[in-house]
């Protein structure tokens, strides 16, 4: 594996592959030396050296059982070190051959640089076109149309290769990622009570809730399984009855004797949701036209309508009068109310006086038609402007930066119809765009200045969301919150994860009675990223205090973990469990042109079945597909696993 990148996320996404699924990485990172390019802190590049050396060290004390050694015969070659770093400019044609390109199984291109990534992308294809792609974009629409390409640069490249054999096996396919998308629904779950941690998968709609303890002796209510057994907090104190995981961290995927003797212990519980609330209702500003009543005043509405009705009562009075057609009236009469029409000086006294009260009529026309040309300006101007927050504004949650990441988090929030108040300090920041044509309240200037806090209304606010890239901005943000509300719930992003430890701790103790929650962007993001280069489909990730639940979608066949076993014998508690099963395509499935069995189209394909509706005993078919949520240490095994069982098989094959 070939990791490309300038920020933590490639350290991460390295140590993760490295650690967790026992691949050798190849890590490629700008120089120091260099001064247009200095984006690698010393500290971390500190880090990740020692990370190396210490992995090295590990893999020479348990080289014989390392999930990263292959399977061989007597005579083979000692494994090589698991963490390579690279030191290169750019990831040009150079770098990628001495990173060893050419053999690699897939290369991630994580730099902070859309376009960057692009160009490394190309050369990539380029340079070995059965290579697994994973490419960092935050643009959407481009990452789109950058799959496209370079999945068919891949496929154009697979025919014209000489040496079918090798590109049979080969699955050179493209995973365009956002680290922002990735990590936006967890960080506003985390935001929201209620409404965290949601993932839909396969038709259905599962979420993760956080549950208070229950006391001894009373029933807890129903889920669908238990994902972990919460540590110490405030809910749960250290010495209470039934405390599981004490300050030592969250028990994650427990079994069912372990789940009944934490009786007393807070837990983080799957369910199943179904969407019953209202569609959100759209401001007029994002539809295609503004409604009258948006643009004019109450007042000068009726303003406009008492003319109007002037008009038609002098239009009526001369079809009556004067006997023409009302048609006619009504165009005589505005011909006189905009002073546009010959004097009706030889004409009968009626229509003398008609057209001095349409004369009159258009004199205080005048004014009105003025104050709606200001009112309309006054609205256009306000709407392109930044709101401020409104007086009443209670229960919202205050959102302090507008970045890549508060950008995603932002839009996610005004899908959910949550109340969002924004502070940033750059007028010039990404999310400001979205902010100001969400007409969402906003507030600039630096949060470590006296009164800005104070004008997102924090004190009564219900959540405080610090995802600026500045730990300390974000930890004196949330301190000082905490000191105005000390009831709030706070969700800062840090970097360093005993840092973070340290502070959540910090907190929890200083204020028992409120919610803390600490996330990293990096942690969050590199077992998405992670999982696209072993070519697994990650829907999401459950973050657990400081640690991360992944659900996953696996095709059964080719795995042998998997493949003939029941629903009791995959469980590996602590590291795996089986969510549901896709079982809707059928036992004997037409083949196609090819001889492949063909799976039914995804708009004709039944919602997944529950594990609890097929029952423990239920053997898992080649065609049926399995949702599962695990640690990425049971990721990492069952790769293993799959990976040896499949070496093995190659041998017998070879010896036969």
């Amino acid at each position: 594996m070939v990791v490309c990148g300038d920020d933590a996320l490639a350290h991460r996404l390295a140590a993760d592959l490295r650690d967790v699924y026992g691949e050798r990485v190849t890590l490629v990172v700008p120089s120091a030396r260099e001064p247009h390019r200095p984006r690698i802190p010393p500290p971390a590049r500190a880090l990740v050296r020692a990370g190396a050396l210490l992995g090295r060290v590990s893999a020479a004390m348990v080289r014989p059982s390392s999930p990263s050694s292959e399977v061989a015969g007597d005579g083979a070659e000692p494994a090589e070190e698991t963490l390579r770093i690279l030191e290169a400019a750019q990831p040009d044609d150079a770098a990628l051959t001495e990173a060893g390109i050419a053999g690699a199984g897939a290369l991630a291109l994580v730099y902070d640089d859309d376009e960057l990534n692009i160009h490394a992308a190309l050369r990539a294809r380029r340079l070995n076109p059965r290579l697994r792609l994973v490419i960092r974009l935050y643009n959407r629409k481009l990452g789109q149309h950058l799959e496209e390409l370079l999945d068919q640069a891949a496929a154009v490249a697979a025919l014209g290769s000489e040496d079918s054999g090798d590109a049979e096996g080969a699955d050179a396919s493209t995973t365009v990622l956002s680290d922002a998308d990735t990590v936006a629904p967890a960080l506003a779950g985390a935001a929201v009570a209620g409404t965290s941690r949601v993932i839909e998968a396969d038709g259905l709609l599962l979420r993760a809730v956080e549950r208070a303890p229950v006391p001894p002796g009373r029933p807890g209510e129903p889920g669908l399984c238990t994902l972990a057994l919460l540590s110490a907090s405030a809910n749960d104190p250290a010495d209470a009855t039934g405390s599981a995981a004490g300050d030592e961290g969250p028990v994650l995927l427990p079994d069912e004797a372990a789940t009944a003797a934490a009786a007393g212990c807070g837990t983080v519980v799957l369910e199943t949701v179904s969407y019953t609330g209202r569609p959100i209702r759209r401001r007029w500003l994002r539809g295609r036209g503004a409604p009258l009543a948006s643009l004019f005043s109450r007042r000068l509405r009726w303003s406009l309508a008492g003319v109007v009705g002037a008009v038609l009562a002098l239009a009526v009075a001369s079809s009556l009068t004067m006997g023409e057609d009302p048609v006619h009236a009504v165009y005589l009469s505005l011909l006189d109310l905009f002073a546009i029409n010959d004097p009706a000086i030889n004409d009968p006294a009626p229509r003398k006086v008609l057209q001095l009260l349409s004369g009159l009529t258009g004199l205080l026309l005048l004014p009105v038609l003025v104050a709606a040309a200001f009112e309309g300006l006054g609205t256009f101007r306000s709407a392109s402007a930044l709101r401020r927050p409104p007086r009443g504004l209670s229960g919202h949650v205050v959102l302090l930066g507008l970045g890549k990441v508060g950008t995603r988090v932002l839009a996610r929030l005004h899908e959910m119809g949550i109340p969002v108040v924004c502070i940033e300090g750059d007028p010039e920041a990404r999310g400001i765009a979205l902010a100001r044509r969400l007409r969402v309240p906003t507030v600039l200037g630096d949060v470590t200045q006296e009164g800005v806090l104070e004008a997102a209304m924090i004190e009564r606010a219900a959540t405080l969301l610090a995802l600026t890239s500045e730990d300390t901005t974000n930890l004196e943000a949330s301190l000082y919150a905490r000191s105005v509300s000390p009831r709030l719930r706070v969700t800062l992003r840090l970097f360093d994860d005993r840092f973070a430890t340290a502070v959540y701790r910090t907190l929890r103790a200083a204020h028992p009675g409120a919610l803390t929650r600490s996330r990293s962007v990096t942690y969050l993001a590199a077992p998405a990223f992670a999982g696209a280069m072993m070519g697994r489909q990650i829907l999401g990730a459950i973050p657990v205090e400081r640690r991360v639940l992944l659900i996953a979608r696996f095709e059964v066949r080719g795995h042998a973990a998997l493949e003939g076993r029941t629903v009791a014998e995959v469980l590996r508690p602590g590291r795996l469990r089986v969510l549901a099963v896709d079982t809707s395509a059928p036992d004997d499935p037409e083949p196609d042109a090819a001889g492949a069995a063909t799976p039914p189209p995804a708009e004709e394909r039944t919602p997944a079945q529950l594990v609890h509706e097929l029952g423990d005993d239920y053997v898992l078919r080649p065609q049926d597909r399995v949702l599962l949520v695990a640690t990425r240490q049971g990721l990492g095994e069952l790769h293993a696993r799959n990976r040896q069982t499949a070496a093995a098989r190659q041998s017998r094959a070879r010896q036969g």
